[in-house]
């Protein structure tokens, strides 16, 4: 098996889905599917840096803690990200998200993510060992 992201139906919202060998692995894995929201991934490029921090009590808080600090970097950069590297220590997260700034042209961005959700929040460990990271995305 290897790490994926994937949506799944809800309504007018999207869910977006996580999987991968490690918790920090599934966060970054829904992060791309949130990015596969708006464009293909595949067509953002990962050139410019930003630093992203976030604190929650538990698991599935942290998600949505750390998808809504990446649609805030979203808005205010004017940017997009395709590639993250997570490291969760405790309820604290650290992570830099790499991308570039968008271009209506290039990226044709479908809809715009207004926020992450507690609908159908969970992370999860599953029997096989491997993490699943999800919620419901408001577009």
């Amino acid at each position: 098996m290897v790490e994926h992201w994937e949506h799944f139906h809800h309504e007018a919202d999207v869910g977006v889905r996580g999987i991968g060998p490690t918790r920090q692995a599934a966060f970054a894995q829904a992060a791309i599917a949130m990015t596969a929201v708006v464009t293909d991934p595949e067509s953002v490029a990962d050139g410019s840096a930003v630093d992203i921090s976030c604190r929650a009590p538990e698991d599935a808080l942290l998600l949505a803690d750390w998808l809504n600090a990446l649609i805030l970097e979203m808005a205010v950069r004017h940017m997009l990200f395709r590639r993250f590297d997570v490291v969760i220590e405790g309820d604290r997260l650290r992570a830099t998200a790499w991308g570039e700034a968008v271009d209506v042209a290039k990226h044709q961005p479908a809809v715009e993510v207004k926020g992450a959700t507690y609908t159908e929040l969970d992370v999860r460990r599953r029997p096989d060992g491997w993490w699943v990271a999800q919620c419901v995305v408001d577009v």
